[in-house]
């Protein structure tokens, strides 16, 4: 298994958006697919959307699993005005689709399994306390998680955590699998099973 920096997946997206591809849509679609593969439609999805492209991700693959059938919620705790264009754009799918999202983890029975969309290998500072009292939330919880890149809360290029990561039971990396996977440490701990989708991008 490879492993790569964060600036080398980082130039891939770059040339590959320099080329007139749209990953945002490939990414989202992985995700809803590894969801597809393990739970059937009518199953309840919480998408954690945070305000950076893995949130795009996280809205895309949300908007694909309400049109196939499940129950899906979407939080978005750090809200929606600064998200960057392709989330912007995957946020407006979203609701076009006749989803709603809320600023908190709802209280309510307990989803089937949550996305983690985060931070992904854009967090590189520590946690702030409103972030990490939503992971805590998360972790509390007795639900299968799937991380998108890298779980939030650590350091993709390390493997450092940079507060209390959310514990995935697996993790879905797209073009690369970042450095901090490699393990020992705390990413490689919190990330669970490994899985790659290259969106057909090369490094």
């Amino acid at each position: 298994m490879t492993f790569h920096s964060v600036a080398d997946i980082r130039s891939a997206e770059r040339r590959a958006l320099a080329q007139g591809r749209s990953l945002m849509p490939l990414a989202g679609a992985a995700a809803a697919a590894f969801i597809q593969t393990r739970f059937p439609p009518g199953a309840s999805v919480l998408a954690l959307a945070g305000p950076g492209n893995n949130g795009g991700d996280a809205l895309t693959a949300a908007t694909l699993l309400r049109r196939a059938g499940y129950r899906v919620r979407v939080a978005m705790p750090g809200g929606a005005d600064r998200l960057p264009a392709d989330a912007a754009r995957a946020l407006a799918g979203w609701r076009e689709e006749g989803g709603a999202e809320s600023a908190v983890l709802e209280a309510g029975p307990a989803p089937d399994v949550v996305l983690d969309g985060l931070f992904g290998i854009g967090l590189n500072r520590p946690l702030g306390a409103d972030w990490q009292a939503v992971i805590d939330e998360l972790n509390g919880w007795s639900v299968p998680v799937l991380a998108l890149d890298v779980p939030s809360g650590v350091d993709a290029d390390t493997g450092a955590a940079l507060g209390r990561p959310v514990r995935a039971r697996w993790t879905l990396s797209f073009i690369g699998q970042a450095r901090g996977l490699q393990g020992p440490g705390p990413a490689r701990e919190a990330a669970g099973e490994l899985h790659l989708d290259t969106l057909g991008v090369a490094l």
